[in-house]
């Protein structure tokens, strides 16, 4: 099998990732912050330990790290947390949906919403003209999910530096595919997910949230603290992970971001060189309609000409065992700009455990299909 999904969710968890999980297993099964004996204490300090490594990881010392179930819930505690009637937010239209819908929801309460349609790295050169008196909050994802075109985060920091508006970083297809630096870039907020770059298992994502930002709480429950008290703490992290913690899970993060801490230059120098050689030997092919660009981050969008892209997936999946993912991709308003909605697209997305030799095999079996359809 050649698995080519890595967007979604990383197939390949390294073997320190799988012994931190198969310990956790073993060791580190208490419930944290709830109890004062020593079980409970021992998987505290092995979720502290996480929450230090990705501030560190992130650059991310003046922040604090509210850990969710996934970078979907990072995105709705942020965004609905924040905006009330009123406001103004202003996004991309390369956003997941995970923004997309949240935005679309609050429209139906007072929230002014304005997309930009340009190109992602050119989203903060258009950003100035569409703030307003009631501006409150920026939205841009750092990596697409479909294109793998990636944002001017440091320019669009320093715009909403100036003009004092809230940044918040969609990092989902960032996080352990570049050098993301939440001080240098002055991101406000910033969502992640553990499963993709960051190669931790299911069940953990994360909200960075800079220190000063009140955020409202989605869910309401035990936190451990104030117990005597009805409402809702909004102590940061207590007051936004009511319940029990993915703590398998998030031992799981920590793991993940030790294994790349020590391999990063490798995986990145991997990555940039697999992305090149796919994105150009697909441009090979002139019977494929590239979406992506030359600088492309780990994914490579196209179609085949005159067949329907879930068609393709499956084909390739059946035939080939090449896992692909076709459709929509969950980025609607991308596809409209790409004008693939009607048809959604072909989405290759490669990490540092992928082979070049895959990528010819894929650029064989992309040959082959069209040559017996045609």
């Amino acid at each position: 099998m050649i698995y080519f999904d890595n967007a979604a969710t990383s197939l390949y968890k390294p073997a320190h990732v799988k012994r931190a999980v198969m310990d956790a297993m073993e060791k580190y099964t208490a419930n944290p912050g709830r109890s004062g004996h020593i079980k409970s204490m021992e998987v505290a300090e092995k979720i502290y330990d996480t929450r230090e490594a990705v501030k560190e990881f992130f650059n991310g010392s003046n922040h604090e790290v509210i850990f969710t179930k996934n970078c979907t819930e990072a995105l709705n505690l942020a965004i609905l947390g924040l905006l009330k009637s009123g406001d103004h937010v202003i996004a991309s239209c390369y956003e997941h949906n995970s923004v997309l819908r949240v935005l679309e929801h609050l429209k139906s309460i007072g929230v002014e919403v304005s997309i930009i349609s340009s190109d992602l790295y050119e989203f903060a050169d258009n950003l100035e003209r569409e703030i307003k008196e009631n501006t409150k909050m920026v939205i841009c994802t750092m990596v697409s999910n479909v294109t793998g075109e990636y944002s001017n985060s440091e320019k669009i920091g320093e715009i909403c530096k100036l003009y004092k508006l809230i940044y918040l970083a969609d990092g989902a297809q960032a996080s352990g595919h570049m050098l993301v630096d939440l001080k240098k870039s002055n991101i406000d907020m910033f969502a992640f997910a553990g499963h993709k770059g960051l190669l931790s298992i299911t069940g953990v994502g994360g909200l960075m949230v800079k220190n000063g930002i009140e955020l409202n709480p989605l869910m309401f429950g035990g936190t451990g603290t104030d117990s005597e008290n009805l409402i809702q703490p909004k102590a940061i992290p207590e007051g936004y992970e009511s319940g029990t913690i993915p703590s398998i899970p998030i031992i799981s993060l920590g793991a993940g971001i030790e294994y790349i801490n020590k391999n990063f230059l490798k995986i990145i120098e991997k990555e940039e060189d697999l992305s090149k050689y796919l994105y150009y030997s697909l441009k090979k092919l002139n019977f494929l309609t590239i979406y992506s660009k030359c600088d492309t981050k780990n994914v490579v969008s196209f179609n085949m000409k005159n067949i329907d892209s879930s068609y393709l997936a499956d084909v390739l999946n059946e035939k080939y065992s090449i896992c692909v993912r076709a459709g929509l991709h969950c980025a609607p308003l991308i596809h409209k700009k790409l004008k693939t909605t009607k048809t959604g697209a072909v989405r290759v997305s490669i990490d540092f455990n992928n082979e070049y030799l895959e990528i010819d095999k894929l650029v064989l079996a992309l040959k082959t299909i069209y040559s017996s359809l045609t």
